[in-house]
């Protein structure tokens, strides 16, 4: 493998899986029209917050009859308000397969210290589906961001069923096919397939989701960052514009530019093709390169966006694990100093390797002049480890 430098280099080396690479041609010009120095709450504030819900629903393709709300905390903030809010009442089950996932069993099982069964897999594998029950409440990531492993489809939940399903799709939501029949609740943040800026989550709850807010009261005291009803009755006003807390105008105008952005090249259908399109890059190159594989290595759970990368030459896998991370690490610190790839190290309670994002965002183009210099990087670490 040659050593010397490649030719083309990214256009826009930004391969974050969060925040994730701004849209093609932002800018900060674009954002001229953002409320600022203004009140959130006055006529012009509003009408832009529930600008981004109703181009949210446009451009997602959410039901007429969900409810879409802007909440403080990112994906982590509604994920919160939603499990914090509605669980309890039934029996309740979590998939954890990657960091996130996990993270809500911490909630769910020491916080809210509910007694709930966990179905886990490792690190590029899903749980046993099969498992997952009509009568329970559910909580899972579609996509796991940390672990490049995805759900293939909503066919485990049954139709009938009884509890309602929270689903996390920050890493999913405009890059695959949520299936809104089977999901009560729906979580994303602006800062991953939209490129958005963080802080803000988004909240999308179906009629069940709504009529559980209002025939059920948790027994824990309510924090004011998560309460969603008044006198037994969800407060519509936070899915009209209104929010809990002070939002920043200048994000929610960059979310406005991103869906206006995402309308104008042919809406979701073209989002999830390019994210599509950009995975095919790196399948096709992981297919002819022996050091590289990927961490799900079934296709049919694997991610179109936050795809995760494994260093399977031999001499490498039979280093220690520290070893190993450490020689990760010098990839993705060599190819920053290149500045062809920004921030593309694995998530730091993954295995080790490498995580790069292919979300609409990106061109498919600079994934296309990315993997020389992947397969640069690699030859260039894997000599000088020869050589200490």
């Amino acid at each position: 493998m040659t050593t010397a430098k490649p030719a083309m280099r990214p256009a826009r080396p930004e391969f974050s899986s969060g925040p994730c690479a701004k849209r093609p041609g932002w800018a900060p010009e674009n954002l001229q029209n953002a409320v600022l120095g203004r009140s959130h709450r006055s006529k012009l504030g509003k009408a832009r917050l529930k600008e981004a819900i109703d181009r949210t629903r446009d451009v997602l393709e959410v039901p007429d009859d969900f409810l879409i709300g802007i909440v403080p905390g990112s994906d982590t903030g509604a994920v919160e308000m939603a499990m914090w809010s509605m669980l309890g009442q039934r029996p309740v089950q979590l998939l954890a397969f990657e960091s996130f996932g996990k993270d809500w069993v911490t909630d769910v099982t020491k916080q809210l210290k509910i007694e709930a069964e966990v179905l886990d897999a490792p690190y590029g594998k899903l749980p046993d589906l099969t498992k997952v029950r009509r009568d329970a409440d559910l909580v899972f990531t579609w996509n796991g961001t940390t672990s490049g492993v995805r759900v293939p489809n909503a066919d485990f939940i049954a139709a009938d069923r009884e509890g309602i399903v929270i689903c996390d799709a920050t890493s999913a939501a405009f890059a695959q096919a949520l299936d809104w029949t089977k999901l009560d609740v729906v979580t994303f943040s602006w800062q991953k397939a939209l490129g958005g800026e963080g802080a803000h989550g988004m909240l999308i709850l179906s009629p069940r989701a709504v009529a559980r807010l209002e025939s059920y009261t948790p027994p824990w005291p309510m924090p004011k960052l998560f309460r969603m009803t008044k006198a037994g009755k969800v407060t519509l006003d936070l899915f009209e514009g209104a929010t809990i807390n002070t939002p920043s105008m200048l994000a929610v105008e960059d979310a406005v530019d991103a869906l206006k952005w995402a309308e104008g090249i042919g809406g979701l259908a073209e989002m999830q093709r390019r994210a599509d399109a950009n995975l095919a890059v790196l399948e096709a190159w992981v297919d002819k390169t022996a050091w590289v594989d990927f961490l799900a290595e079934s296709k049919a759970i694997r991610s179109n966006t936050s795809v995760c990368l494994k260093v399977v030459d031999p001499a490498i896998a039979a280093l220690s694990d520290d070893a190993q991370a450490d020689f990760a690490k010098k990839l993705a610190a060599l190819l920053e100093k290149e500045g062809v790839a920004l921030d593309i190290g694995g998530y730091r309670d993954a295995p080790a390797g490498l995580r790069i994002w292919c979300g609409a965002t990106v061109d498919t183009s600079d994934l296309d002049a990315l993997t020389p210099w992947l397969d640069w990087a690699f030859a260039t670490v894997s000599a000088e480890l020869q050589a200490a």
